[in-house]
């Protein structure tokens, strides 16, 4: 029996193979920014988890909305209603003031107003904003250039529009640092504590005790991102809970808090729908209706709330690992995902573990972004399901190669069952892709037509191979009916087993797998009965065939290169079933029509019929080629008489 099987180190070389393919791919999707979404959409979720705004934050806002611009009537709010509004907040007692409102040019009337506070006034903030170019620089007020009391409004916004960056310095032709609105508002408010900025020892800006690391082009889920200025992580979600604020007209009329503005940074802007000046954020899914929107003096606040945050407790902005370390972290959940592929056999244990190892794999980086460090977990989650599902479906492919081979080549000659016994045992009977070698006990029968050497010289090739092949499609499936294995046709010759390939386990099994080769031969005989006949009818010859049968122990396993294989029988018991088929053949004197075969067989066989048969001594010879004399039975029928011996 000829077949061939994949050894398994050939397995492991290719699924090894595929797993490093998949994590190249992985890699280049990856470096490609084709994952990024997905990486930003898992931040955006542990920020909502993970919000780090303050309960007591230093920051009040007074918004201008939509009613308060249909009350003024007009927009943009005049000078002198922006004068009278940041006078007040002076009178509150407020430590820094930030006007989110642009003033390169007057609006009157009011402007003499403006320009006489603004001059007096050293803790009052005005933006600017530079753009892309000249030409889009929006200059702050003329009254201030000179005094260096404005900062940059510039914000980042994100590939899919949410602001999850902070830009707070900028450089100018001359190299010269551009604070941002929210670091000059923050670094005043700090001067009374005694806190400034400066540079650690490796270069990073660092307010107090706390450095800002500088986020890099490719840091956390970012590929290939504009990280030119200095930007850093927010850590916001929520800032409209944590912040106070009020509308204008709850202001001008008084319905304000005093300790919201009293010591503290107070920030004046626009928060109307009608004023195209709104950002989404990470907990923008969170919300609902306008909230799903922030406003930019928001936004400056929340930046400036974590601004002091930083000097004051320490709270570092989240950091990123290294390229190198986001590839092994990759690479390990790529591994992870082929050992999980390797090692469980049903579909419900491998989705039962995909479920464990995301939850590990989401644990870790929730835990790990709760300590302030940002780890991807998107990519490594493709990484992890990808390769197990791509060399679970390789493995798939291969045993269901495999087992086709076996199936298909040993369902030819054995019982399906047997051969359905045989895949669910694989692992038992198969060894590096062989039949593991193993001794047994087993039955082994050897078939021959009588004088079809002769047949084969008289009939044209055609005429005989469609005879013998006549001959053999009848008796193969006997061979399968009666739990036997066809080992091989050797010219017109059958050479089968029974009691294998799987071994047996008890005596009872060996002895019903010699009854069941007997059972065999006896509807083999009747089969060439009814095939005589019909071969009379049609012209063709008729023949007669020797069986010989014998059970003992014997070797099993396979000889060959793995380019052609061969499963085979081994031993004395193979030698001595040979030997009874060719037993005295020439005096051998059939009854085509009635008993065509002569059915020889001795030793053990004989012992485990029993008396289930009717047999005939024929005596005790010394067979060709062997020293120790057999007892030699004929198998004529199954038992008619209580006499199971013909003398």
């Amino acid at each position: 029996m000829n077949y061939h099987l994949p050894i398994k180190p050939g397995h492991s070389t290719i699924q090894f193979l595929t797993g490093f393919l998949i994590y190249l791919f992985i890699i280049l999707f990856y470096r490609n920014g084709l994952l990024e979404t997905l990486e930003l959409y898992a931040y955006d979720k542990l920020i909502q988890q993970f919000s780090a705004t303050s309960d007591l934050s230093p920051v009040t806002v007074i918004k201008i909305d939509e009613v308060d611009i249909n009350q003024m009537g007009n927009y943009p709010i005049s000078d002198a209603a922006l004068a009278e509004v940041l006078l007040k907040i002076t009178d509150y007692e407020a430590t820094v003031i930030g006007f989110d409102i642009f003033r390169n040019i007057s609006v009157p009337p009011g402007h003499k107003d403006l320009e006489n506070l603004l001059s007096k006034s050293q803790n009052i903030i005005a933006p600017t904003k530079y753009g892309h170019s000249k030409s889009t620089e929006i200059l702050p007020p003329p009254i201030l250039r000179d005094t260096g009391q404005f900062g940059f409004i510039d914000g980042l916004i994100d590939r899919d529009n949410i602001v999850r960056r902070a830009l707070i310095t900028l450089h100018n032709d001359q190299q010269i640092p551009l604070y941002s609105f929210a670091l000059h508002i923050s670094l005043l408010y700090l001067q009374n504590k005694n806190i400034e900025i400066k540079s650690d020892k490796n270069n990073f800006l660092q307010l107090g005790s706390t450095s800002i690391e500088p986020l890099k082009p490719n840091d956390g889920g970012y590929v290939e991102e504009d990280t030119q200025g200095y930007q850093f992580l927010l850590d916001f979600c929520k800032p409209p809970d944590s912040i106070p604020r009020y509308t204008l007209a709850q202001f001008n009329s008084g319905q304000v808090r005093l300790e919201d503005f009293k010591n503290k940074i107070v920030l004046v802007g626009i928060d109307a729908e009608s004023i195209k000046d709104h950002f989404y954020m990470p907990c923008s899914a969170q919300e609902t209706g306008h909230d799903k929107f922030f406003s930019g003096v928001m936004i400056h606040a929340a930046v400036i709330d974590q601004l002091i945050r930083i000097a004051e407790t320490g709270a570092a902005p989240r950091k990123t690992v290294a390229d190198w370390q986001e590839m092994l972290w990759i690479l390990l959940w790529t591994l992870i995902g082929g050992l999980v592929s390797q090692r469980q056999r049903s579909f419900k244990q491998l989705i039962l573990v995909w479920f464990m190892g995301v939850c590990l794999l989401i644990g870790i980086t929730t835990f790990l972004f709760a300590q302030g460090i940002w780890l991807i977990v998107a990519t490594p989650t493709i990484a992890l399901l990808l390769s197990s599902i791509l060399i679970t479906a390789y493995k798939a492919m291969k045993e269901q190669q495999q087992r086709t081979q076996i199936m298909h080549l040993f369902s030819q000659h054995v019982a399906p069952e047997i051969a359905k016994e045989l895949w669910q045992k694989q692992d038992q009977f198969f060894l590096e892709g062989r039949p593991r070698p193993q001794q047994t006990v087993a039955t082994v029968m050897f078939t021959d037509l009588k004088n079809a050497t002769n047949l084969a010289e008289d009939l044209k090739p055609a005429v005989f191979f469609n005879w013998l092949n006549e001959y053999l499609i009848g008796m193969t499936p006997i061979v399968a009916k009666h739990e036997g294995v066809v080992i091989r046709f050797i010219g017109d010759a059958i050479f089968a087993g029974f009691g294998i390939p799987i071994p047996r386990q008890s005596e009872a099994e060996n002895r019903q797998d010699a009854i069941n080769a007997v059972c065999c031969a006896l509807e083999m005989n009747e089969k060439l009965v009814q095939l005589n006949k019909k071969w009379q009818k049609q012209g063709d010859p008729i023949v007669a065939m020797r069986i010989g049968l014998f059970t003992g122990t014997l070797a099993i396993g396979s000889i060959g290169t793995q380019e052609r294989m061969e499963y085979t029988l081994h031993g004395d018991t193979v030698n001595i079933a040979a030997r009874l088929e060719a037993f005295d053949k020439q005096q051998f004197t059939p009854d085509f029509f009635k008993q065509p075969c002569r059915i020889l067989t001795g030793g053990k066989t004989v012992e485990y019929l029993e008396d289930h048969f009717l047999l005939e001594a024929i005596g005790n010879i010394e067979l060709r080629g062997k020293k120790e004399k057999v007892d030699i039975y004929r198998v004529n029928s199954k038992v008619k008489k209580n006499s199971r011996f013909k003398k």
